[in-house]
C-alpha cells in the first residue's frame, strides 16, 4: 500500500478508530419528527375539545330601512344622489338603473344598484364620475381609481384594494329601499356610527 492510499484510509496518520470522532447526525430524523407533531397535535385537539366551549354574544346590525326612489322614475344611466345609512360624512351614495344585469341588482332586469361615492383608497369623492359607457364609477380625483359596478363594485384599475361598499336594496312594488350595505364604509371603524 502506498503513502497516498495510506492517507486516504486514514488522513490524521494516526491508528484512532472512527467512533472516536464527533458524530454529525440529527437527533431526530424527519419521519420521527412529523410523527411525534402529529401525535401531539390530536392529543392537544382531543383535550381542547373536552373543556367547556366558551360563547359569545352576536351582535346583529340593524340598517334603517330608508326609501331612496321608485323604480318607475330611474332611466337607465341616470344617477340619482342620496345619503346612506345617515346624514353623516362619507354617507353619499349613488342609486343607477346600468341597462345590464349586475351583481346584487335589483328589479326586473336586475340592474339597478346602489354604492357609496366614497374611494375605498383615500377617501376620494366619486361624485359625478359615471361612465355610462362601462358600466363603473371612477377614475377617482386622488390616485385614478375605478369601479365596476356591474361586479359588485370590484375595483378596475388604480391604487385601491377594497370594493366600494355596496347599498344592499329592496323592492316594494314601485318603491326601492335600501336596507344595508355590504361593505366598510371609508373612514368609519362601523358603518352605523353617529
Amino acid at each position: 500500500m502506498s503513502i497516498i492510499e495510506e492517507n486516504k484510509t486514514n488522513p490524521s496518520g494516526s491508528e484512532e478508530s472512527k467512533s472516536a470522532e464527533p458524530s454529525r447526525s440529527c437527533l431526530i430524523n424527519r419521519r420521527e419528527f412529523l410523527l411525534t407533531s402529529g401525535v401531539a397535535t390530536f392529543t392537544l385537539m382531543v383535550a381542547v375539545k373536552g373543556l367547556p366551549a366558551q360563547t359569545l354574544p352576536g351582535v346583529v346590525a340593524t340598517y334603517p330601512r330608508k326609501l331612496i326612489g321608485k323604480l318607475s322614475e330611474l332611466k337607465v344611466d341616470e344617477p340619482l344622489d342620496f345619503n346612506y345609512p345617515d346624514e353623516n360624512n362619507y354617507s353619499e351614495s349613488i342609486l343607477v338603473k346600468l341597462g345590464t344585469e349586475a351583481g346584487g341588482g335589483i328589479g326586473p332586469e336586475k340592474d339597478v344598484v346602489a354604492f357609496n361615492y366614497t374611494c375605498t383608497h383615500q377617501g376620494g369623492p366619486l361624485q359625478g364620475t359615471y361612465q355610462a359607457r362601462d358600466k363603473a364609477l371612477g377614475p377617482c380625483p386622488l390616485h385614478l381609481t375605478t369601479f365596476d359596478l356591474t361586479r359588485f363594485g370590484i375595483f378596475i384599475s388604480g391604487q385601491a384594494y377594497q370594493s366600494l361598499p355596496q347599498v344592499l336594496l329592496e323592492l316594494e312594488g314601485d318603491n326601492i329601499f335600501a336596507v344595508g350595505m355590504f361593505g366598510l364604509i371609508y373612514g368609519r371603524f362601523d358603518n352605523l356610527q353617529s
